[in-house]
C-alpha cells in the first residue's frame, strides 16, 4: 500500500510573514469595552499633559523650533502605537537623540534633521522585516549604560546655555570639547534672571510629585514659573527672560506667530526643493545612527514596559511600526522618534489598557497646539531646559554606573568607562560600535579561559571508572573548541612524548561548540600524529555542528583515524588496536 502524498504546505498568513500592528491585534482579540477606553483616555490625557513640554524642550535642545516637537509626538506618537508591537509604548522626541541630531541640524538645517529621520525609518522598516528585533538582547548592560550617561552628560552640558542666559557667539560647534570652550568664552553674558527662572522650575519639579500626586510636576512647575515671570516683568520691567515667544518666530501666509503657530501640521516633502545623491550620502552615517540608537531605546523601554505589565512585546512589529512612524513624521514637520521611556511608565502608572492610550496622547498635543499656542510662548526657556536638566539626571542612572564601576569585573569597568568618554568626546555610533567589539573580544577572552585540557599517559592517573591501557595515551579538551581558544587547548598536546603512546585517544565530548578555525586546528593536529606513524581515535559525543565532521569524513582519509561513540567505547578501540 503506497503512502499517501502529503498535503501541500499552507502559505503563512501575511500577519505572521510581515509584523504589523501586533500590539493593537493584541489588545483587540482580548476583548476591548468602553471601562478600557475611559481608562486608555485617562492615561493618555496625562501622558498628552507631560509630552507637551518634553516635546518642545527636545526640539529647542536639537536646534529646531519647538512646533517640531510637537509634530513629532503627534503623528509619530500616534502611528507607531496603532502598528507597533508594545502595547504601553509612548513614541516622541527623545533625549537620547539630541546627541545625535544637533549635529544634523548645524550643519544640514531642519530639512536636513527631517530627511534623515524619514532615512532612518526606512531603515527601522527593513531591519523590521528582516526580524532583527531580538538583536538587542546582545547588547551588554555596560554598553548601553556607558552611552546614555554619556549622553546625559552632553545633554546638560548643553543646558548650560539657557540656564545661565548665555549669549555664544553664534551657534555652538559640534564636538564636545569646542561646546564647553564656547560656554567658557561666553561665562560674561550670564544673567541672574535667567538663573533664577532656571532654579525655581527645577525646585518645583523635585517638590511637587512630593505633594501632588495626580497632576503632572512638569505642568504645574512650568505654569507656576512661566506665570510669575510675567508677574515680575509688568512689575519690575528691569526683569526680562528669554521665552518661546520672544526667540521662535513663523511666519505663514504674511502672519508672524511668536512661538508655535496654533495650525494644523500639513504635509510636504521634508528635503524642499530637491533631493541629491550628495545629500542622501552625507546623511547617510547619520541615519543609521538615528535606526540603531531608535531601535535600541525603544526596544529597550518596551522591555522594561513588559517588566512593569507582565506583558510580553512584538520586537519585529515595533520596529516597522517605529520605522513607519519615522517616514511620515518628517513628511509634516517631524523630527526623529523613538520610543520615550518616562513617558511610557508613565502611561502604565495612569492605567494605560491599550495602545489606545498612546493615540490618546497625540491628540491632547494636537488640541494643546490649536488652542493653547498663545499661552505657549510665554513659557521661559530656562524653564524648558531646567526640564531636560532633571531629564539628563535621571537618564544618567548615576547609580547603576557607581555600581558597575564598584562591583563589576575590570573588563567591563573598561568598556562602560570607555563607551561613555567615546559618546562624550565622539559620538553614540562609534561608542556602541567600539563598546560591542570590545565586550564581544573580552567575552571571547574568558571563554578562552574557560577552555582546558588535560592529558592521561598511564593508568596510574584518575580516569573514574575508565581503565587506560597500556601504550594508550588520553587527551581530553573541555570547553569550546573556536578561534579564540584553539592555541591553549592544543598547546600540551605537542609536548607529550612520542614514544610513551602508540595510540592517541583525542576526547572531544566535553566540547560543546568547534568553528572552522578549531576544526582546521584539529585536522592539523591529526594530520601530524598519523605522520609520526601515531593512531588516532576521536571519543564522542562530538561537538556542534556535528555535520562538519560528517562532511569532513574523516575516518576515510586515513586507515590510523578511528571515531567513538563515547569515551568507554574509544578505551575499548584502543585497546583492541594495541592487541592488534
Amino acid at each position: 500500500m503506497s503512502a499517501s502524498p502529503r498535503p501541500a504546505p499552507q502559505p503563512e498568513p501575511v500577519r505572521r510573514r510581515i509584523p504589523v500592528a501586533a500590539a493593537l491585534r493584541r489588545s483587540f482579540s482580548k476583548g476591548y469595552g468602553l471601562g478600557d477606553f475611559q481608562a486608555d483616555l485617562l492615561a493618555g490625557t496625562v501622558v498628552g499633559v507631560v509630552a507637551l513640554p518634553l516635546s518642545m524642550a527636545l526640539a529647542i535642545a536639537v536646534g529646531a523650533p519647538p512646533q517640531h516637537g510637537l509634530y513629532t509626538a503627534i503623528v509619530a506618537g500616534a502611528l507607531v502605537a496603532l502598528l507597533g508591537g508594545c502595547k504601553f509604548q509612548v513614541t516622541g522626541p527623545t533625549a537620547a537623540f539630541v546627541v545625535i541630531l544637533a549635529p544634523i541640524v548645524t550643519k544640514h538645517g531642519v530639512t536636513g534633521l527631517m530627511t534623515a529621520g524619514l532615512m532612518a525609518g526606512v531603515l527601522l522598516v527593513i531591519m523590521g522585516l528582516a526580524r532583527l528585533g531580538r538583536l538587542i538582547e546582545y547588547i551588554p548592560y555596560p554598553v548601553t549604560t556607558g552611552f546614555t550617561a554619556g549622553i546625559a552628560t552632553v545633554i546638560a552640558t548643553l543646558q548650560l546655555k539657557d540656564v545661565l542666559g548665555l549669549e555664544a557667539a553664534g551657534p555652538l560647534p559640534e564636538h564636545y570639547a569646542a561646546k564647553v570652550a564656547a560656554l567658557w568664552a561666553a561665562r560674561g553674558t550670564a544673567d541672574v534672571f535667567e538663573l533664577a527662572v532656571a532654579a525655581s522650575t527645577l525646585a518645583l519639579l523635585l517638590v511637587i510629585p512630593r505633594v501632588v500626586k495626580k497632576v503632572p510636576a512638569p505642568l504645574l512647575a512650568i505654569t507656576l514659573v512661566s506665570l510669575a515671570a510675567v508677574v515680575v516683568a509688568e512689575v519690575y520691567p528691569v526683569f526680562s527672560v528669554a521665552t518661546i515667544g520672544s526667540r521662535f518666530h513663523t511666519t505663514l501666509d504674511g502672519v508672524e506667530f511668536a512661538g508655535i503657530p496654533p495650525v494644523l501640521p500639513t504635509p510636504a516633502l521634508p528635503w524642499g526643493d530637491g533631493l541629491s545623491h550628495e545629500l542622501v550620502r552625507e546623511l547617510l552615517p547619520s541615519a543609521f545612527a538615528i535606526a540603531m540608537l531608535g531601535a535600541i531605546e525603544s526596544l529597550l523601554s518596551a522591555v522594561i514596559a513588559d517588566g512593569m505589565t507582565g506583558t510580553k512585546h512584538d520586537p519585529d512589529s515595533e520596529l516597522i511600526g517605529l520605522g513607519i512612524g519615522n517616514i511620515v513624521a518628517p513628511i509634516f514637520g517631524g523630527i526623529a522618534a523613538t520610543g520615550a521611556l518616562a513617558r511610557t511608565a508613565t502611561n502604565i502608572r495612569a492605567g494605560a489598557r491599550s495602545p489606545i492610550a498612546a493615540v490618546t496622547h497625540a491628540v491632547v498635543v494636537l488640541l494643546s497646539i490649536l488652542f493653547l499656542a498663545p499661552l505657549v510662548a510665554y513659557v521661559p526657556m530656562a524653564s524648558l531646559a531646567a526640564l531636560l536638566l532633571l531629564v539628563a539626571w535621571n537618564m544618567s542612572e548615576l547609580h547603576h554606573f557607581i555600581r558597575i564601576v564598584k562591583l563589576a569585573p575590570r573588563s567591563d569597568v573598561f568598556v562602560l568607562l570607555t563607551c561613555y568618554g567615546l559618546t562624550v568626546v565622539m559620538d553614540m555610533v562609534v561608542a556602541v560600535s567600539a563598546g560591542v567589539v570590545l565586550a564581544a573580544v573580552l567575552f571571547m577572552r574568558r571563554m578562552a579561559e574557560l577552555t582546558g585540557s588535560r592529558t592521561v599517559l598511564s593508568t596510574a592517573d584518575d580516569l573514574g571508572e575508565f581503565a587506560l591501557p597500556e601504550r594508550v595515551a588520553l587527551y581530553e579538551i573541555n570547553g569550546p573548541l573556536f578561534f579564540g581558544a584553539v592555541q591553549k587547548a592544543m598547546a600540551a598536546l605537542h609536548a607529550i612524548r612520542g614514544d610513551s603512546y602508540e595510540v592517541m585517544i583525542l576526547h572531544l565530548g566535553k566540547v560543546p561548540f568547534i568553528d572552522s578555525t578549531g576544526f582546521v586546528a584539529l585536522e592539523n593536529v591529526l594530520d601530524g600524529l598519523v605522520r609520526r606513524q601515531k593512531t588516532v581515535v576521536l571519543a564522542g559525543p562530538l561537538p556542534r555542528p556535528r555535520e562538519i565532521f560528517d562532511k569532513a569524513r574523516l575516518e576515510e582519509r586515513s586507515k590510523r583515524v578511528y571515531i567513538a561513540e563515547d569515551l568507554d567505547a574509544a578505551i575499548r578501540l584502543a585497546g583492541a588496536l594495541v592487541s592488534a
